[in-house]
């Protein structure tokens, strides 16, 4: 069985063994809107709940735009010149208006990168900042939620008149789907809010995983921070397979965001009926694979589908390497899931503790096997899990000893899959 997996900028053709009970769940074909622009435009003059960006904008001196950081393919490049357009008509001046890149706990943007999320033109003539966590002096403190978790958020967005997102809808490992709330917190807060959020309480709770919304403490949590932060009005898109505009989404940002998960859920979810044996997957190629941090959510997404005991494959391009130093340096510090798990037991949350937590999780259920050329010799060594770089020698280790006729479920988009066992 021949198929072809997202994996970094050209993606991956393998050649799969006959003899097993393959399901591929691929992202549903959806076709691109034929104007997209159009669509737009639509979209913010006549938004799911709301008034009209126009009509929100006019009165107001100053806006503040959160959008997504490299590692999401958001098309801000098309979003932004209309959005801007009837910002400025509505009486908001050129000078007024600033894009924050919600970077999260990430690194900044580059020069070239800012350019490639904003477009030429736009990044030429407004201002474009990097959001940056662990700055303490560009945050401001709105109090804390009703359970306790500090807020501390971008104080060149508070400062704002108005507070606009602009966000992708896709599954997200935690959230349930990412946009809306994202790009507030933890986009654009501080480093002491987003270990909050992250800390165990809602990593080991099953209901924070894809899909999962309604009854989703984190979810909750963030709308929460979004109402404390006064979210105005957000854009968010889907994306075909292809990165086409499949939909977009604007308004009162609850409403809106709401709307948009709907209409995603409703097109990309695919259960199996029983549990898979092997399941293989992938960290969805290029942004979201260059790095072993964002891989890892390949192997959560998998996790929802594979029976206790079974086994994962993850085809990460990891061209960056695992991550930013914090998560690199823990990668390497621990032999195994348990003895990691329990050394975060009790202890204060530290930086991208979250990713190798809900790692640790996922290989507690299953195996992994990992394909990941870009980590280095010490980094494949203290996987959990034997790691290769090459496809061939990964797809071996991966067979080796699994039954004639099991189960194997093929996730060649890895979390851009949404799907669970019915």
């Amino acid at each position: 069985m021949n198929v072809r997996l997202a994996f970094g900028k050209e993606g991956l053709p393998v050649k799969l063994p006959s003899g097993y009970d393959y399901t591929v769940l691929e992202c549903p074909v959806v076709a691109a809107l034929p104007d997209p622009v159009a669509a737009i435009e639509a979209a913010l003059d006549h938004p799911v709940a709301g008034p009209p960006l126009r009509d929100l904008a006019t009165g107001k001196r100053t806006a503040a735009i959160s959008v997504c950081d490299i590692t999401r393919p958001a098309p801000n490049r098309m979003v932004l010149p209309p959005l801007l357009e009837r910002l400025e008509a509505a009486g908001v001046p050129k000078s007024g208006i600033r894009i924050l890149i919600a970077t999260g706990l990430h690194r900044g943007a580059t020069e070239d990168e800012i350019r490639k999320i904003v477009g030429d033109a736009v990044a030429e003539q407004y201002e474009i900042l990097n959001h940056d966590a662990r700055n303490p002096h560009l945050h401001r403190s709105l109090g804390a939620t009703r359970s306790g978790t500090p807020v501390h958020i971008d104080s060149r967005f508070l400062d704002a008149d108005l507070h606009l997102t602009l966000g992708l809808i896709e599954p997200h490992l935690m959230l349930g789907f990412s946009g809306g709330r994202k790009l507030v917190a933890p986009g654009l807060a501080y480093e002491a809010t987003i270990k909050t959020l992250h800390g165990s309480r809602f990593m080991r709770d099953a209901r924070t995983c894809e899909g999962s919304v309604d009854d989703n403490p984190l979810h909750a949590e963030l709308l929460e921070i979004a109402r404390m932060v006064r979210h105005d009005f957000l854009v968010d898109t889907a994306l075909t397979r292809t990165r086409g505009l499949a939909g977009v989404w604007a308004g009162e940002p609850e409403a809106a965001h709401r709307a948009g998960m709907e209409q995603v859920r409703k097109v990309m979810y695919q259960p199996i009926p029983q549990a898979a044996d092997a399941v293989i997957t992938t960290g969805a190629g290029y942004p979201l694979d260059m790095t072993f941090y964002q891989s890892v959510k390949g192997v959560t997404a998998a996790s929802q589908i594979v029976k206790k005991g079974g086994r994962i494959l993850l085809f990460g391009a990891c061209d960056e390497g695992a991550g930013a130093p914090e998560f690199s340096k823990m990668l390497g510090n621990y032999s195994s899931d348990a003895e990691f798990l329990k050394a975060i037991e009790g202890v204060p949350v530290t930086v991208d503790q979250w990713q190798l937590e809900k790692l640790a999780l996922a290989t507690q259920k299953a195996g992994v096997v990992w394909c990941t050329p870009g980590l280095s010799d010490p980094q494949l060594g203290k996987l959990w899990g034997p790691g290769f770089r090459e496809p061939k020698t990964a797809l071996d280790a991966f067979f080796q000893g699994l039954p004639a006729g099991s189960r194997v479920a093929v996730m060649p988009e890895g979390p851009y899959v949404l799907t669970g066992v019915n």
